[in-house]
């Protein structure tokens, strides 16, 4: 299976060569995986040639098909517009969107056996995984100059962990009796790439709709990335900050820092805003201050977001209400450590944008503190909080979670930037604005 997969060092040569990188994506791994090929692919394995309807199988650690056994299979398409359609493929795994649905692949499709499952994974040139990852991500009806500039972030954040050598577990966390601090690094998959849904980057295929902007997007960043200090960036993004943008470090890594990823206020003013003070916290998102992601506008929305994010109305500002027994349950299920009657959420600490890095969880029983940013938000919901910028109102009935933005805000606010095309911003401007000191090069 390693072979299948395009390691920093073929990437490196690659990309010396300028030439287009392949790359692996794990779409999923079911025990029987459904699947129509539209069009004629060579079996690498015993050369047969396969089309139409198939159904793969577990059976005693190998993968059958029509009685035949395969240790892994290789699937490669032999006309220019063949394409994969996968049965019950789960998109939004955890979050409240959570939802199955069938979707359609271009490229080569590899099933191979991990954990007693068939991993179904889909290796294709970067640029098709691009365009699929933009109509995934938003919808492929936005401003060209919005496409275009998710178009460099996504290529970014694809390349930066295979060319920088960056390696890291899933979870890391530190613990200690009075706290836990856990977070989710994003480059932590060891038979591919990169994932297929919102853990990485959202890769539905060919399911989303195309469009001629959404191509002519793609042609004119063709092989462009951000750089910083002759490194590829890190180039993450999040639906909406709220208003300023996150540090990097208060997510991800434990003393890691990027220049590139400072906190920003999200207007055109170029004022520092900085809302690691409490009271200055509550009093921000208490407000609706102008911002260019403070946006109710449903044609700028429905550019990023697709149908099942538009499901949520609000983004900028939010609130969620619990009464104590919903809350008592749903931090014991969360985070398996029974509070009993919590009587306090305390913040210590917030980063530049208002959300919380550590909270005390004060209960009946015991005390905790929970930290980094994304198990706060999955502490204190059924899926997760829509972000950490939170205060809390509490009474004998209800405990109310008033907030602003929607994910870790770090990087470009994929809202704000929606605003900032509407406004006549071009790519290089929008970029700019969220990754000041960084430049755009081309590879090849």
């Amino acid at each position: 299976m390693n072979s299948f997969k395009s390691n920093s060092q073929t990437v490196k040569q690659w990309l010396a060569a300028k030439q287009e990188p392949m790359i692996t994506v794990g779409i999923m791994r079911r025990n029987v995986v459904e699947m129509e090929l539209h069009g004629h692919y060579i079996c690498a394995e015993n050369r047969n040639t396969y089309t139409g309807r198939i159904t793969a199988t577990i059976n005693n650690g190998e993968i059958l098909i029509s009685d035949k056994h395969f240790h892994q299979l290789s699937l490669i398409p032999q006309e220019e517009k063949c394409c994969c359609s996968l049965a019950n493929v789960t998109i939004g795994i955890g979050f409240h969107w959570q939802q199955e649905e069938t979707q359609q692949f271009e490229g080569e499709v590899h099933l191979v056996v991990i954990d007693q499952a068939i991993q179904v994974i889909n290796r294709l040139q970067v640029e098709r995984y691009i365009h699929a990852v933009i109509g995934s991500e938003m919808s492929a009806t936005s401003d060209l100059e919005l496409l275009k500039a998710h178009a460099v972030i996504s290529r970014s954040w694809l390349l930066a962990p295979m060319i920088n050598g960056e390696s890291n577990t899933a979870v890391q966390e530190t613990i200690t009796n009075e706290e836990i601090v856990r977070w989710y690094e994003r480059n932590a998959h060891t038979y591919f790439d990169v994932c297929a849904d919102d853990h990485c980057q959202r890769y539905q295929g060919l399911t989303r709709t195309t469009t001629a902007t959404l191509t002519q997007a793609i042609a004119e960043t063709k092989g462009e990335v951000l750089t910083m200090d002759n490194e590829i960036c890190d180039a993450r993004f999040s639906k909406s900050c709220g208003g300023v943008t996150e540090l990097f470090e208060n997510c991800w890594g434990k003393y890691r820092k990027h220049n590139y990823l400072r906190s920003i206020y999200d207007h055109n003013n170029h004022n520092t805003i900085d809302l690691s003070n409490e009271q200055q916290a509550q009093n921000w998102i208490k407000t609706q201050p102008e911002a260019f992601c403070n946006i109710r506008d449903k044609k700028i929305l429905s550019q990023i977001l697709n149908n099942y994010d538009q499901n949520t109305p609000d983004f900028f500002r939010w609130h969620i209400t619990y009464t104590p027994t919903e809350l008592n349950e749903i931090v014991r299920q969360k985070s398996g450590i029974d509070f009993g009657k919590i009587l306090s959420l305390i913040p210590l600490q917030r980063g530049p944008s208002g959300r919380i890095i550590r909270l005390k969880i004060v209960g009946e029983r015991c005390t905790k503190i929970v930290g980094k940013e994304l198990e706060i938000r999955k502490w204190l919901s059924p899926s997760h909080l829509y972000s950490s910028a939170f205060y809390v109102e509490q009474d004998n009935e209800h405990i109310t979670l008033h907030g602003a933005g929607w994910g870790h805000g770090v990087g470009l606010c994929q809202i704000g930037a929606a605003q900032m095309s509407q406004q006549g911003y071009n790519y290089h401007e929008i970029l700019m604005h969220y990754f000041r000191g960084a430049s755009i090069q081309k590879l090849w």
